[in-house]
């Protein structure tokens, strides 16, 4: 119903906005204020074609890249609750410190979190493995399910704080376990799988689930605190549900291409837009998105072809761009840093949202001697001031700051995980399962 709703409507809409008169998506009366709620979406679209200017640099802006910092820290799984990375320091030697055995037989996860000279890692069996940096060694291996679960494919959601790992998972359990004490503190199950990586807010635990509604539960005992329900998208597709926290404002991005700011203090919707490309939900014209990253002033969304930047605020489109990217983008200290799906190396003045340079990094090949491939970029990342592409065949090839090509480098081992960095160090799992620590 709620969808229909939304497809009849969204034609005639061009306000996406409500005052706090309205009351609407107050604690009270959420399922009853739901349909006016539909009656106020933005939509937005464009025609535009893909992005394939070549943009130099002027040389007339300056890039105020703090210096890089030594992290200890990786509780989330991308990084902050902004989803945002800082410029690391990384010794950059690009030789292993540390091989582990292999860890499980299982398919790992892509991501993992730190905490306490501890990597935290999940499989598809459904276990949590705590590998010990100082033992150099699993030091605990811990599953949840019992044997009636045993065949079911597990896809793990988690999040660490204070020796407690929050785990929402694709069967609809939500649970809290203590790895230093080995216990299970709560344990909830909601029965419709979960679909979202995690955020902590205060004493809040906030997810998402498959049918786009959102959960926000109380991270002490795991009581349901708030159930925020959106637009269901009718036909399943890839894109997780996505969450970012920028000082009290939660965005949520959801499977239909809508996104929501709700303000956490008072459990509130603040504004919304859809940026779905078309109202006809076939296989064909399924939303695809990225990873939502904010920083104080500004939200960035990517959904099938374009690149919005919105006001944190107030939900207006700012500026838009019509190039996307699967790889997340970065932003420090308001300028931008993104790798198009059609491999452009893009830098964006986040003051007046215009490009500082654009260049198609495929003619990198001779200079690198590297053959990249469709989908060949993985990860980007910015160490001591120099950007790094991560490529899938494990080669990592380096820019300045103002996107001139370097240098490339080849990982000693391959990587098949999402890296963090830690102390100066890259971190990751290779092809084989094992843990690599990378100086």
């Amino acid at each position: 119903m709620r969808l229909l709703l939304f497809i009849i409507l969204v034609f005639l809409l061009n306000n996406c906005s409500f005052d706090k008169k309205s009351g609407i998506w107050n604690n009270e009366s959420i399922e009853n204020d739901q349909k006016n709620i539909f009656k106020e979406f933005k939509k937005i679209s464009s025609s535009r074609e893909t992005f394939k200017q070549n943009v130099p640099f002027q040389g007339n802006f300056s890039f105020r890249i703090p210096k890089p910092i030594s992290n200890f820290t990786w509780s989330d799984i991308f990084y902050n609750s902004q989803n945002n990375y800082d410029n690391f320091y990384y010794n950059d030697t690009n030789q292993i410190i540390l091989k582990s055995k292999k860890l499980s037989k299982s398919n790992l996860d892509f991501y993992k979190v730190y905490e306490d000279r501890n990597i935290i890692i999940t499989d598809s069996k459904g276990n949590i493995i705590i590998y010990s940096i100082d033992q150099k060694k699993i030091i605990l291996n811990f599953n949840f399910y019992k044997k009636q679960f045993k065949k079911i494919k597990k896809e793990l959601n988690v999040i660490v704080e204070n020796n407690v790992i929050f785990t929402a998972d694709n069967l609809g359990f939500f649970y809290a376990y203590d790895y230093k004490q080995n216990k299970v503190i709560w344990a909830k199950n909601y029965k419709i799988p979960f679909s979202s990586n995690l955020k902590i807010y205060k004493d809040k635990l906030i997810a998402s689930n498959q049918e786009n509604n959102l959960y926000i539960l109380n991270k002490i005992n795991g009581n349901l605190i708030q159930l925020i329900p959106t637009e269901e998208s009718p036909i399943k597709n890839q894109f997780k549900n996505n969450l970012s926290i920028s000082g009290d404002n939660l965005i949520f991005l959801n499977s239909f291409g809508s996104v929501y700011s709700i303000n956490l203090k008072r459990i509130a919707i603040k504004w919304f837009n859809n940026f779905n490309q078309s109202a006809d939900l076939s296989p064909s014209n399924l939303f695809e998105g990225n990873t939502v990253v904010s920083d104080d002033s500004d939200v960035i969304i990517s959904n099938n072809t374009e690149t919005y930047f919105i006001d944190l605020v107030r939900g207006n489109v700012k500026k838009k761009y019509n190039f996307t990217s699967t790889i997340k983008p970065i932003i420090i200290n308001k300028t931008a840093f993104f790798l198009t799906k059609n491999n452009f190396l893009v830098s964006i003045n986040m003051k007046n949202k215009e490009i500082i340079y654009s260049y198609d990094i495929n003619k990198i090949e001779e200079l690198a001697k590297i053959k990249i491939k469709k989908d060949s970029f993985k990860n980007l990342l910015i160490l001591n001031r120099k950007i790094f592409i991560f490529l899938e065949n494990s080669e990592v090839a380096k820019f300045s700051l103002d996107g001139q090509f370097l240098e490339s480098s080849k990982l000693p081992s391959k990587i098949k995980s999402a890296p963090i960095i830690l102390d100066g160090s890259i971190i990751y799992l290779n092809d084989k399962n094992k843990l690599i620590i990378l100086n």
